[in-house]
């Protein structure tokens, strides 16, 4: 069915098309549907991606941009050269879609494992975290006057976010008490720039081919912020996948890392990132205990609800540390 409506649409907005074949829901993403599919053109198939809400399902969570700002976003980074896929077209509510937008497809792999240990992708490693910090660079250079409405988030408000977030889970954890009064101790205040953030940025969230970044996917906690968050983000010990050695998302270095976004025209502050590594380090922990509480406590008692929640226990170890490190 789905082909169909894909194909109806597809006629409308893409001049020559003539159908549309191969439509397959792909794995991954609790909060949208992701199809892959091939337009039919004269000129040879045209490799496509639908993003959207699941039918039926609710109000956007709050911290998520939406679709139509994570759509306006990625065209803006596509044409600023910044690694992103193009879209192709935003949903209207007469095709019978739903909400979100089509994109061109970009050839790559996803899955992190694949990416840290194939063979394919060796040469390209050892390059990724300085490349990594290019790309962020020119992600944090959008104009801003370009932007969609985004919400505002300074790290005041988001250790207050947080905390409220932690209490609500009513499962005391002694590590994450002392992250947060660790995070409220190092507060550094209002960044001196505040510039586009994309908020979910890491490893498993960036298409990787043989040469290296090919795209950045994800931009739904898109938001205005301190830039560091990003480069804090990426290095989070979650997302080097085993790798715990390599912080950049298990391929590299925080140096490679800062070079590369210092190489294109940005500035960088480790102390702010060393911030934004335990305050992403302490969020991630949050989330698998609140996906702890919805395998406990709702009807969905899902296996993979439950393997994400008992992953708080590692958030703690990753925790101590970057804050009680041995020999300390």
């Amino acid at each position: 069915m789905i082909e169909a409506e894909l194909a109806r649409s597809a006629t409308r907005w893409c001049p020559g098309a003539t159908g549309v074949t191969g439509a397959a829901k792909l794995s991954g993403g609790a909060s949208q549907e992701t199809w892959r599919f091939d337009i039919e053109h004269p000129d040879g198939p045209i490799g496509a991606i639908l993003r959207r809400s699941p039918k039926g399902y609710g109000a956007a969570p709050t911290r998520a941009a939406g679709l139509a700002a994570e759509a306006q976003l990625m065209q803006l980074a596509y044409e600023a050269g910044v690694p992103s896929p193009r879209v192709m077209h935003v949903l209207t509510p007469d095709e019978e879609l739903g909400t979100g937008f089509i994109m061109q497809r970009v050839e790559g792999e996803t899955i992190a494992r694949k990416i840290l240990r194939d063979d394919e992708y060796a040469a390209a490693r050892p390059h990724l975290a300085r490349q990594i910090g290019g790309v962020l660079a020119g992600l944090h250079k959008l104009p801003q006057d370009k932007l969609p409405e985004l919400r505002s988030r300074g790290a005041t408000q988001e250790i207050d976010e947080f905390e409220r977030d932690y209490r609500s889970l009513n499962w005391p954890k002694p590590v994450f008490e002392l992250a947060l009064r660790w995070l409220r101790d190092h507060d550094p205040g209002p960044s001196a720039e505040t510039t586009l953030v994309h908020g979910d940025f890491r490893n498993g969230n960036l298409i990787i081919g043989a040469d290296g970044v090919r795209a950045v996917l994800d931009w739904e906690l898109a938001h205005l912020g301190d830039p560091m968050e990003d480069l804090g983000w990426v290095c989070v010990n979650s997302w080097r996948f085993g790798e715990i050695d390599k912080p950049v998302g298990g391929f590299g270095s925080r140096e490679d890392l800062f070079a590369g976004y210092e190489a294109a025209g940005r500035k960088c502050d480790p102390a702010r990132v060393k911030f934004w590594e335990v305050m992403g380090t302490l969020r991630w922990g949050i989330m698998c205990g609140g996906m702890m509480q919805r395998f406990r406590e709702g009807p969905d008692h899902s296996m993979e609800r439950a393997m994400i929640g008992r992953r708080a226990s590692e958030t703690e170890i990753d925790l101590l540390r970057l804050l009680a490190p041995r020999g300390s």
